[in-house]
């Protein structure tokens, strides 16, 4: 065992409480800090799991119909040689870019948790 008093047998001195009362009251106005300790707490909770898998899906599949409809544009683009569909492949093809990155960000984040993307060794 350690040599730490539990919790209830600490006595803080006025001045001690007054600086802790400071500290609980700037942590309850960071909004950020409130959201991240709702998402972890709803997570410990399991209610989070069925919410993310859902919402998951929609980035997947937006790559997949995205580069669906840039290979279509492009192909018809070429073969027709009308500019509409080029011009459609010009606005798809870099929404197609951004989403892909998306996706990738997000596996490779799922890959090495707690480690970001800040190390790629």
């Amino acid at each position: 065992m350690d040599d730490w008093e539990t919790p209830e047998d600490v006595r803080l001195s006025p001045r001690e409480r007054l600086a802790l009362l400071r500290i609980e009251a700037n942590l309850r106005q960071d909004r950020r800090l409130a959201r991240r300790m709702h998402a972890a707490a709803r997570r410990m909770a399991g209610e989070h799991r069925s919410t993310r898998s859902r919402r998951g899906l929609w980035l997947p599949l937006s790559v997949a119909l995205l580069l669906t409809a840039s290979a279509f544009a492009a192909v018809s683009g070429v073969r027709t040689s009308a500019p509409a569909p080029l011009w459609c492949f010009a606005l798809l093809w870099p929404l197609t870019l951004v989403q892909s990155c998306r996706l990738l960000c997000r596996v490779a984040r799922r890959a090495r948790p707690g480690r970001g993307l800040t190390r790629w060794h």
